[in-house]
């Protein structure tokens, strides 16, 4: 039987991480994480009413995280400096656009308490939007970006580009080169 112990807000959020990754949302709930952490359920219930607060909470966490390290986007004067730190960025946290997903699938619930969090929860993704914003206006404003391709389209696939799987084990960093090239030139060989 799970014993009642002291854990971290970092334990707490490193074990609910693991379970999302490996299980997905509809895998997640209080009996593996109480397990993963060897603690009772109801240790986790002293803190969270259900799991759908708890995986708010975490994603809050995550994407506090994404954003700060985000920011040093602006240390890079041009688009393509910014856009190998982005890609960089991306590969360094792979699991953020998954996180995304399973952010997407939380229900909003009648609570006042989760709808505060889930709010708290979008305003970092606006956030994050925002930031992205600024990256491809300058590619636009540098002329590096196709005007006729919508921005989303843009981002998507920048972020989308990390689902790619290097089932060769190609280094990471010629993996991201390779990445940034096709993002930027395509895959024909233009003469």
């Amino acid at each position: 039987m799970a014993r009642d112990r002291k854990f971290s807000t970092e334990d707490l959020y490193h074990a609910t991480k693991q379970i999302l990754l490996e299980q997905g949302y509809d895998g997640f709930n209080f009996g593996l994480l109480a397990e993963k952490l060897n603690i009772s359920r109801g240790a986790i219930y002293k803190y969270f009413d259900n799991r759908e607060e708890l995986i708010v909470h975490f994603m809050r966490h995550e994407m506090k995280i994404f954003l700060t390290d985000l920011k040093d986007v602006e240390q890079f004067p041009s688009f393509d400096e910014k856009l190998t730190f982005l890609l960089e960025l991306i590969f360094k946290n792979p699991a953020v656009p998954r996180l995304i997903e399973i952010g997407q699938r939380l229900p909003i619930h009648e609570n006042l308490k989760m709808k505060e969090d889930f709010f708290k929860l979008e305003d970092l993704r606006l956030k994050m939007y925002q930031q992205l914003q600024k990256f491809i206006d300058l590619g636009r404003q540098e002329k590096k970006l196709n005007p006729s391709v919508p921005d989303t389209l843009i981002l998507g696939f920048i972020f989308q580009s990390i689902m790619i799987p290097n089932h060769f084990e190609i280094p990471q960093s010629k993996w991201v080169q390779s990445i940034k090239e096709i993002l930027c030139h395509g895959i024909l060989n233009h003469h």
